[in-house]
């Protein structure tokens, strides 16, 4: 999940790391309030999920508090690379001598934390010299000791007082990633202000399967799409949409990472990604096929190898949901597994034939889709 800059904020001033002053704000008159409470040059930050705000427009300043109110309504009347502008963080406009990039992330390839480092951070990070970035990879084992943070701090020139400041920051940042359940922690850019560092930005990505223990990280849901968001709502396993037309439900992450292979490689297009998850149950079940008709597809392809997740179960859902409220477009179920004769069977009252042969299921699920049967 990603969380705001406001919210990253308040997280790096939990932990000790230097962020300007300011609050976020709802309103124009709110942010007149705090440009007022901070009582000097304020900038107004547009709050979205995403970057290039300034390229976009979504960064202003103001010298006193009614240009303060004035920037804030431009801004939140704006949509920034097509989200709209919602809220906006009022604060302190820093002296900024010199701008430096810092994060720590998950490296999956090497399966370890790494340190990121640049002298030369601000804008267009992404686009930097490679021989101007310092990685730093981890050892879970060992963490960040001191030592390795000063070299990262001695590695992009900072000395004397800097060189702590980065170290301390850099520790801090690491105690985040931990305890945050954390992805990414990242400042860009971590401001050389006179003689100390502020993080003048806050990126800050947090592990979803551990959000049930940050309890204290709202949740923000305003980069899911609607059908994400009620598949959530339903508590339906994992969800991702995807765009095609081959609504998808599985019973496993691996075996509908498979579904989604298959039905690519047959020439069709999956619309989402579903895990149902095992023992889901009938109620859970119909839940989720209720989701994949919002998605308006052409095809539905349910692909169930029974362990725990019993096929009976699978074919009393769907038959109750046909019953219920119809299935408008083809149904292609592969399942094999517990109680499989007993779902077969209940499947075929209601007209729908089951495969074993998962190849051949795709297959005809992607013929389906592109005969554009049901649509």
């Amino acid at each position: 999940m990603k969380c705001f800059e406001f919210m990253g904020k308040e997280i790096f001033a939990r932990f000790g790391i230097p962020v300007p002053r300011g609050r976020m704000v709802l309103t124009p008159e709110d942010a007149a309030q705090a440009a007022a409470e901070i009582g000097k040059p304020v900038v107004i930050k547009s709050q979205v999920l995403s970057g290039k705000r300034g390229k976009a427009g979504g960064i202003k300043f103001a010298d006193t508090p009614e240009e303060a109110a004035q920037a804030a309504a431009e801004v939140l009347s704006m949509t920034v690379q097509g989200l709209p502008v919602r809220r906006v963080l009022v604060e302190e406009k820093l002296k900024i001598d010199a701008e430096l990039y810092v994060a720590i992330t998950i490296d999956g390839a090497a399966k370890a934390p790494v340190v990121i480092a640049s002298a030369k951070g601000g804008m267009d990070i992404e686009e930097q010299d490679e021989a101007d970035i310092v990685k730093t990879h981890l050892d879970v084992f060992l963490g960040l000791p001191a030592f390795l943070a000063r070299d990262v701090a001695r590695k992009i020139g900072l000395r004397g007082n800097l060189a702590k400041e980065f170290s301390d920051i850099l520790s801090k940042m690491y105690c985040i990633l931990n305890h945050k359940d954390a992805e990414l922690v990242e400042i860009n850019p971590l401001v050389v202000s006179g003689d100390h560092l502020i993080a003048a930005d806050a990126k800050l990505t947090i592990d979803d399967s551990a959000l049930y223990r940050q309890k204290d990280i709202p949740f923000v849901d305003e980069d899911m799409t609607e059908v994400e968001k009620m598949a959530k709502a339903a508590g339906v396993g994992s969800f991702v949409e995807l765009g095609g037309d081959i609504a998808i439900m599985a019973n496993g992450a691996g075996i509908t990472m498979g579904t989604l292979d298959m039905i690519q490689l047959f020439g069709g297009r999956p619309a989402n990604f579903m895990d149902a998850g095992g023992g889901t149950g009938v109620e859970g079940t119909a839940k989720a096929i209720s989701i994949l008709l919002a998605q308006n597809p052409k095809v539905i392809f349910i692909n169930i190898f029974g362990g725990i997740t019993r096929c009976d179960d699978v074919a009393n859902a769907l038959a109750q949901v046909k019953r219920d409220m119809g299935i408008p477009v083809p149904v292609v179920v592969r399942m094999v597994g517990t109680n499989e004769e007993a779902g077969v069977r209940i499947l075929k009252e209601v007209g729908i034939d089951a495969y074993r042969d998962m190849k051949t299921a795709a297959q005809m699920a992607v013929a389906l889709a592109k005969r554009g049967e049901g649509a």
